[in-house]
């Protein structure tokens, strides 16, 4: 077995004295486990030479076709040359076609703003479409200077669509700089983490597209970070909940973007694909790949016409490599840029459970201090009404401690430690929530939470309401439940209790945060539920002749009360006799007649999500098996029983693995789980 995911054999070497891995040639694997503290053939190298056998990822690893060139140029002008007080109007599709450079100052409003790019926008559309009507003579200055920024063959159909994609794009390159100075702090964490994975460590430019490197980043739709993770995305690989948000600690934040790069690649093949499923997902991408073929990155980028495949998701790659070339050579771009120093932390794990205000008072540094250091606990700590959790790494600079962390927090009392955690016994209502998402969280019902609430036949709440919880016991009669401290917004329009409210994030659609905001109207109900099935490569899709792969987790049950549809209406156009079962990566013909195919989508991916969440609301995934079948192994008892892996799971490490036909010397990938302590 192996801990490395099944990465090309290219330059896959392993210290043969620590058994640490290493991804470079045979010549620098023989100085990089030199170079190893931990390695017994430690030796001291110059600083020139350990800068010149810093590990890269071989040229070809992101292909830039001559096509894809002047996109690049147009990030890389984006992210140098436009600050965020101004922006550009473009073609969203050709890139290369910019009409004009607007000022758009940090006092602008919203309304303003979009009121001043709303008239430019109309400017340039009335003068394509005179152009496209197919007028070449009596030019004004202003139509010729529009139609010369397109090629000199450029057609009537052209210029009609172009009317049509015109898009703002705002500078980026004062957050750019701040960005290259702010990833100092976790230059060395980032090596070491994508290193260890076998991810080319060229990869640590991401968060330049995403957050600009800034860990307080916030999207307003719901992700979050350094690494701008939704909640549903982030889950798979970090523990996300009302106690611990580890999407907001750069340190575990960078080790699942890691794990997530590694785990597309390992399903892809190739990186820039890997890197556009970081964004897109990796179900549609595979669609694309399967569409296009696997490298033909040109035609998928341009002609892929994917439901949510919009501007975020065909720029993601060609941004990245923008960004990766500033980060390769910053002072090239911003002269005189010094990243900044990281700090010093020691670490210590929670043995059991215990309040920040203990924590904070033995260690003799303030709890905004404590907070600052690590920024993964949530409100609800840090206002104590829970505690620190059992198993917590702790992060504080040596520089802050009197004497070491362990033995600071040795000295607390006993009856400062605490087997267990404290109680839920309200939960503060934040935009987004349901009460269906609610119960799910803390593990109740509905209903139950409508009786303790005295919520009506609707189910309504609102946003900063106080629900009780089962813990808290029932209602008193005429007491109101007291309020808790909360940074939620004030009271404001219902929120429908059952409805579906879903998060898109800057890895699926938009992002308030990165680079690459979304200006076209994709972000569908779909596009939204598939959110939070990124990192799925099951396709939940209907083909055009009206068939669906069946997946784990579903039954014709399922199908048929996502259709409004009798089951034996299925089993009928699909010739299966009674009681016989569908079996996983089976076809099968659906009736459309009484919703379409989009409707059936979103029920099933609605339906494929609320099962994965409440999955990994109990458990993350720690890392990755590599598992060679032997003669008499199933992998069905591999999964289900060995490893304690989900069928569901398992078949989304091993996609195009045919789990009826499994012969030995297969190898399959296998999630290594961790439970969640509550």
């Amino acid at each position: 077995m192996s801990n490395l995911f099944s990465l090309p054999e290219r330059g896959r070497y392993f210290c043969e004295l620590c058994g640490v891995p290493v991804h470079f040639s045979p010549f620098q694997a023989q100085f990089e486990q030199m170079t190893r503290p931990n390695c017994k053939q430690f030796v001291f190298l110059p600083f020139f030479l350990l800068l010149a056998l810093t590990a890269r990822a071989d040229p070809g690893d992101f292909p830039v076709p001559a096509e894809l060139e002047p996109d690049v140029h147009f990030w890389l002008a984006v992210f140098t040359d436009y600050s965020t007080d101004e922006g550009v109007l473009h073609d969203n599709r050709t890139l290369s076609v910019v009409y004009e450079r607007i000022a758009m100052p940090a006092e602008t409003g919203r309304r303003e703003r979009q009121q001043k790019v709303g008239e430019r926008r109309k400017h340039y559309q009335a003068i394509l479409r005179r152009l496209a009507s197919g007028k070449r003579d009596g030019l004004s200055a202003e139509e010729q200077r529009v139609l010369g920024l397109w090629p000199g063959d450029v057609g009537n159909d052209t210029l009609a669509a172009a009317a049509g994609d015109i898009r703002y794009q705002q500078g980026l390159s004062d957050r750019f700089r701040e960005g290259l100075e702010r990833a100092g702090r976790w230059r060395a964490h980032v090596q070491q983490s994508f290193r260890r994975l076998g991810v080319p460590i060229e990869l640590a430019a991401l968060p330049h597209v995403e957050s600009s490197y800034n860990p307080d980043a916030r999207s307003n739709v719901g992700a979050s970070g350094l690494r701008q993770f939704t909640r549903g995305t982030g889950r798979r690989f970090l523990r996300v909940d009302h106690v611990l948000d580890e999407r907001n600690d750069p340190f575990a934040a960078t080790d699942a973007a890691a794990e997530l790069l590694a785990y597309n690649y390992s399903i892809l093949g190739n990186w820039p694909m890997a890197i556009t499923a970081y964004n897109h997902g990796l179900s549609g991408v595979r669609r694309a790949m399967r569409q296009f073929g696997d490298t033909e990155y040109v035609k998928i980028l341009r002609n892929y016409r994917g439901r949510t495949f919009g501007f975020a998701s065909r720029n993601f790659y060609v941004a990245f490599v923008a960004a990766m070339r500033i980060d390769q050579e910053p002072d090239s771009y911003f002269p005189g840029v010094v990243p900044d120093a990281p700090l010093d932390y020691e670490r210590h794990t929670l043995p059991a459970f215990v309040s920040v205000q203990a924590v904070s008072g033995a260690l003799g540094i303030t709890e905004r201090e404590l907070r600052e250091y690590n920024p993964a606990p949530q409100a609800t700590i840090w206002q104590g009404s829970k505690y620190l959790p059992k198993g917590f790494e702790l992060r504080v600079p040596q520089h802050s401690l009197k004497a070491p962390l362990g033995e600071l927090l040795a000295a607390l009392g006993e009856d400062q430690w605490h087997g267990e955690q404290l109680p839920d016994l309200y939960h503060t209502v934040a935009r987004g929530d349901t009460l269906s998402e609610i119960a799910r969280t803390y593990r109740t019902r509905v209903s139950t939470l409508a009786a303790l609430n005295n919520l009506g036949s609707r189910y309504l709440i609102r946003v900063g309401q106080q629900l009780r919880l089962p813990a808290a016991g029932p209602a008193p009669a005429r007491e109101p439940p007291p309020a808790v401290a909360s940074a939620a917004a004030p009271p404001a329009e219902p929120v429908a209790a059952e409805t579906a409210t879903v998060e898109a994030g800057s890895d699926e659609v938009t992002s308030g945060a990165g680079a690459l905001p979304d200006d076209e109207p994709e972000a569908t109900m779909m596009s939204a539920l598939q959110s939070s099935l990124l990192s799925d490569p099951s396709d939940y899709t209907v083909a055009e002749d009206a068939t669906i792969e069946v997946q784990p987790l579903e039954t014709l049950g399922h199908y048929a009360d996502w259709l409004g549809i009798r089951t034996q209406r299925l089993r009928d156009i699909n010739g299966l006799a009674f009681r016989t079962p569908v079996d996983v990566g089976q076809r099968i013909k659906l009736d459309l007649s009484q919703v379409d195919a989009a409707a059936f989508e979103a029920r099933r991916t609605d339906y494929q999500r609320q099962r994965q969440d409440d999955f990994f609301r109990q458990h993350t995934i720690r890392g990755v098996e590599e598992h060679v079948v032997r003669r008499g192994e199933s992998v069905w008892v591999l999964s289900l029983r060995r490893y304690d892996v989900p069928l569901w799971l398992f078949r989304q490490y091993n996609p195009e693995l045919d789990l009826h036909n499994v012969r030995p010397g297969t190898r399959i990938r296998l999630p290594i789980l961790a439970s969640i302590d509550a």
